[in-house]
């Protein structure tokens, strides 16, 4: 499975190029999707996935795909990493990861606010298989090297986390973790790489979720691991094809497609956000703005050290959340009252804090109960602000704020 070496260049360069080469036998110069299932081979293939190495030919498409293939060369040029291994959801490259790493009797210390079905993984799927999980505030380094045991093997963070927006110093939990001879993986879904390369701040994994910001159109699911090419040959081995969550043709394409126009993209994301953060932070009937680019935001320091772009999601809470919540859902009409994030249009959901308690949110500890009410309060409405005229989607939630 041999490719091209993806151009040393910019990052809007490598959006375009890294992974593809015109058609070699009709000069086509957008890739193909090659929806084959199988590939002719020859007699001495192996029919095991110990025998692959980088050299393999095609063989069957949960092994290995051209244009699944050209996608994780894309992914990894963008990432700096040395090879990606895409899923066919986030949360597929998730549990594929989990299982990789942790075996009974393992420990793993998982950022006590992650997106729901990683939350619900880790405190119910993985205790049941004898893995023991601590829960913690990753933005607190005292927390993070407190919970560090013997049998410590993984480290998993988000950042920003979703949907609160807390942020983790990847670099210092990196050193944590590698003290006490931990890997360190990072969910990095909200950031994207134009904003941070976590592998280059010591972190050993990057999870992304294709189906948002890098796909960012709305109409793929998608998942990627990123790391070292010996490790990801690892993985892709021993959880993505013998657990099957990989990613079709027909999606890598479409991902692949979207990734063309991503750092364009990501940078209008985080103009409009801007400009609705600071509308929202003016406005009186909103109590509080979370947006990394704002100067308000608990860990803006972190942010201008860490992110480069400071994305397109925000939260806000006002004092009736649930009522502002259903004049959303019946009166917007440029933004969609919807879940998901990352696409071109904007995407409004209101989470109310029951709902977060019970998916992505854990609340054991004072200071747990300290950064809920700094970032949660009552509930709290997720805002992933598109590509729309910033002037539209202000007077689209002004005429809900002001009724």
């Amino acid at each position: 499975m041999s490719h091209p070496t993806a151009p040393s260049a910019g990052l809007q360069t490598l959006a375009i190029h890294a992974g593809e080469t015109p058609d070699p036998a009709t000069g086509a110069s957008a890739p193909n999707i090659v929806m084959s299932t199988t590939f002719v081979t020859g007699a001495d293939a192996g029919f095991s996935v110990e025998d692959m190495d980088d050299e393999t030919r095609w063989i069957y498409t949960r092994w290995g795909n051209p244009t699944v293939h050209q996608l994780e060369v894309k992914l990894a040029a963008l990432e700096g990493a040395g090879a990606a291994v895409a899923f066919g959801s986030g949360m597929a490259a998730v549990s594929s990861l989990f299982m990789h790493l942790l075996k009974a009797g393992d420990h793993a210390v998982v950022s006590d606010v992650t997106y729901a079905a990683a939350s619900e993984m880790a405190r119910e799927i993985l205790p049941s298989l004898g893995i023991e999980i601590t829960r913690v505030d990753t933005s607190d380094l005292a927390q993070v090297a407190a919970a560090m045991r013997p049998n410590t093997r993984l480290v998993y963070a988000e950042t920003p986390c979703n949907p609160l927006l807390r942020l983790t110093d990847i670099a210092a939990v990196a050193e944590i973790a590698h003290a006490g001879g931990a890997l360190l993986a990072v969910d990095s879904t909200f950031a994207t790489p134009l904003a941070t390369r976590p592998l280059t701040l010591g972190a050993d994994f990057v999870v992304h979720s294709l189906t948002k910001y890098l796909g960012g159109h709305g109409d793929a699911l998608g998942g990627a691991v990123l790391g070292g090419a010996e490790a990801l040959a690892a993985l892709r081995q021993r959880t993505a094809i013998r657990f099957g969550g990989v990613l079709s043709p027909f999606n890598a394409w479409l991902i692949q497609r979207g990734l063309a126009t991503f750092p364009l993209r990501m940078r209008a994301h985080a103009e409009n956000a801007l400009a609705l953060a600071k509308y929202l932070e003016a406005h009186p009937r909103v109590e509080r703005v979370i947006y990394p680019g704002l100067s308000s935001h608990p860990q803006y320091e972190l942010a201008q050290r860490q992110m480069r772009n400071a994305s397109g999601m925000l939260t806000f809470r006002v004092a009736d959340g649930a009522a502002l919540a259903r004049r959303c859902a019946e009166q917007l009409r440029v933004i969609h009252y919807a879940v998901s994030l990352g696409h071109h249009r904007s995407l409004l959901f209101y989470l109310a804090s029951e709902d977060l308690l019970r998916t992505s949110f854990q609340l054991d500890t004072p200071a747990q109960r300290a950064s809920w009410d700094a970032y949660a309060g009552d509930g709290i409405f997720r805002f992933s602000v598109g590509l729309e005229d910033p002037e539209d989607l202000i007077a689209d939630l002004s005429r809900v704020l002001d009724a």
